[in-house]
């Protein structure tokens, strides 16, 4: 009897690790959404194109520009990723990666208070160190997913990282709008100075809530292999080649690869490209903004149903079921004229996005070997970036070509169907044996002779 009760005080006190470990995971999720929901959805889209017209940039060209940007930024992460992942794999350093990006992407974010009425070129560059933080601290943060996880788990902490990051991300995005909207109730002088202030609200929140993550979430150890009396540069480059070598062994997790990275850039580009667009159509930041608080939180509640979606139908059908989704926000998209048809493609969109990224990030976490997670989560993240780049660069090229954005939102819809049809080749249970394949052996106990 008194075994039992300490077997059973022995595993409360282990659940109670594990869960204090998952919040402390999810919590980041909180911290770092911010960045997209106020910055690169809500504010900063329609703020720079009022600094780039101020400087006398045609509307078409200031969204052209926008999307341009966006593209540099991502650029710079999916040249890095890979290298970077293979590089904290072998060290054990994830979390110290985490922490690098994310200092930079909230220093820069801090900075967007210095950009002038006209100083477009420099509101460019701190957005793109900016994204370069949020993305490249993402890459070595969601690695950490397979290691932190049981089996069976995933989907639910990922798309619970997701639900939590759409509160925290809508929460803060309630209290800018109010700044904006009312700068005197808030001692304010004035709405640039309200945006100005949003930002750096961002960059303080970002830092604040991330200190649960840094305190709790236990680092992996790093890769012993025959590289490790290698310096951590020259081993993530030669760990690198040996994972180009090597994936074609893992055929089901290069296929879902391929389809996450076309349908996700439809998803980045929707993001990022969304405000700009509504703003070169006459719609004002505030409505924007209060569609975004919508789309903020619809989506919590529609992120954990793409939970319980996945246990009942499974985890890629789920997905499949968002990009129908996303396909029908595009074609009303393109006809899109007033306020209140961004308000119903922002809760349409609310419905589909946490799901569809959520569910993503944790099918690629059940088809990936463990041992190799940071450098898996680095061509991940590489391929998402590097795709993302063609939406956005799409976008701002229609732009200037068609003399407005219309086109641009209705050509998302090959990203979705192409992506989409890749994905329903991809055979999940032999990818997760493909991945279970690829690890090493358990060990076995010793015995004495």
């Amino acid at each position: 009897m008194r075994e039992e009760r300490i077997e059973q005080v022995s595993k409360l006190e282990h659940d109670g690790v594990y869960r204090g470990i998952i919040n402390a995971w999810c919590f980041y999720d909180w911290a770092n959404s911010a960045f997209v929901t106020t910055v690169a959805a809500a504010l900063f889209p329609p703020f720079f194109r009022s600094v780039a017209m101020r400087a006398g940039l045609a509307g078409n060209e200031a969204t052209a520009w926008w999307g341009y940007t966006v593209a540099a930024g991502l650029l710079i992460v999916a040249l890095a990723a890979p290298v970077l992942g293979a590089i904290a794999d072998h060290t054990g350093g994830k979390k110290r990666y985490v922490a690098a990006f994310a200092g930079l992407g909230i220093a820069a974010t801090a900075a967007f208070v210095s950009i002038g009425a006209d100083t477009w070129r420099w509101a460019a560059l701190l957005f793109i160190l900016g994204n370069i933080g949020f993305a490249g601290a993402n890459v070595f943060y969601e690695s950490l997913l397979p290691h932190i996880a049981r089996d069976g788990d995933m989907d639910r902490v990922s798309t619970r990282g997701y639900a939590l990051g759409y509160v925290g991300g809508g929460l803060l995005l309630v209290l800018n709008l109010l700044w904006v909207l009312r700068p005197a109730w808030f001692g304010l002088t004035d709405q640039v100075i309200a945006i100005k202030a949003s930002f750096l609200s961002v960059a303080l929140w970002w830092a604040l809530f991330s200190i649960p993550f840094f305190r709790r979430v236990p680092e992996p150890p790093g890769v012993v292999s025959r590289l490790s009396g290698l310096s951590p540069v020259r081993a993530g480059f030669a760990r690198l080649r040996e994972t180009l070598a090597e994936v074609r062994r893992y055929r089901q997790l290069t296929l879902f690869l391929l389809a996450f990275w076309i349908y996700n850039d439809g998803i980045g580009t929707i993001i990022k490209m969304a405000t700009a667009y509504g703003s070169e159509l006459g719609i004002g930041v505030t409505d924007m903004t209060f569609a975004l608080v919508i789309t903020q939180f619809v989506g919590i509640p529609c992120a954990l149903l793409f939970g319980g979606l996945a246990a009942r139908i499974g985890t890629k059908r789920s997905i499949l079921v968002a990009l129908g989704g996303y396909a029908l926000i595009c074609c009303a998209g393109y006809f899109m004229r007033t306020a209140w048809h961004f308000y119903l493609l922002a809760l349409l969109v609310g419905t589909v996005q946490g799901g569809s990224q959520a569910l993503s990030r944790s099918l690629f976490g059940v088809l990936v070997p463990k041992r190799k997670s940071a450098e898996f989560f680095g061509f991940f993240s590489t391929g998402e970036k590097f795709s993302g780049i063609f939406g956005p660069l799409l976008f701002g090229l229609i732009s200037h070509w068609m003399g407005e954005s219309r086109l641009g939102i209705l050509a998302l819809i090959l990203f979705f169907t192409v992506g989409g049809g890749l994905l329903a080749l991809v055979d999940v249970p032999r990818g997760m044996a493909e991945g279970r394949g690829a690890e090493p052996p358990p060990r076995q106990p010793v015995t004495a002779p």
